[in-house]
């Protein structure tokens, strides 16, 4: 039996993790290190890969503990009180934050600072994409992850309902 694999052209990482990397590689080519808060990528090799060239991957903790350096925002977005430490601390970001993800955090923003009611998110609970959304919302948005959570939810008040981007859109309508 002879067995062929075939991997398909459209397959690899998304635009976004896509631009985060070569953002990444650009500016390793400049510095000889660079932080990246929270992975870049879902992808273990990729990760080892850019860590030889001096990619160091950190956390929102870690962080707090820099000043005056670098740090690049993956793909997944970032909550408004991560730039809020960028500032004080002195730091250059280099923002990946998906334009997807953007428009997304933009919407919830707005919907917060106009909506009396509540802010539900259909999401990961702890997904970096759904911290960023939370975020916009100065924490008090809601995050369901299943029908089971929905009981989170008080159908008294006004809701205004928003999906982590990579979700399926057969749980979000159910």
């Amino acid at each position: 039996m002879r067995l062929t694999i075939e991997i398909d052209s459209e397959s690899g990482f998304c635009y976004g993790v896509i631009r985060a990397v070569e953002k990444a590689e650009s500016r390793l080519k400049e510095s000889a290190s660079l932080y990246s808060l929270g992975a870049i990528v879902h992808n273990n090799s990729e990760l080892e890969r850019l860590n030889k060239i001096g990619l160091e991957v950190i956390d929102t903790q870690k962080m707090k503990e820099l000043s005056d350096t670098t740090v690049l925002i993956r793909a997944h977005g970032e909550p408004p009180a991560t730039y809020r430490i960028a500032q004080e601390n002195n730091m250059e970001l280099i923002d990946c934050t998906c334009p997807v993800v953007l428009k997304l955090q933009d919407r919830i923003r707005d919907t917060y600072a106009k909506h009396n009611g509540q802010i539900v998110i259909f999401g990961k609970i702890g997904h970096a994409e759904v911290n960023g959304l939370v975020g916009q919302t100065e924490g008090t948005a809601i995050v369901v992850d299943s029908v089971e959570s929905l009981g989170k939810i008080d159908y008294t008040q006004p809701i205004q309902i928003f999906s982590q981007t990579t979700k399926d859109p057969k749980e979000y309508e159910e």
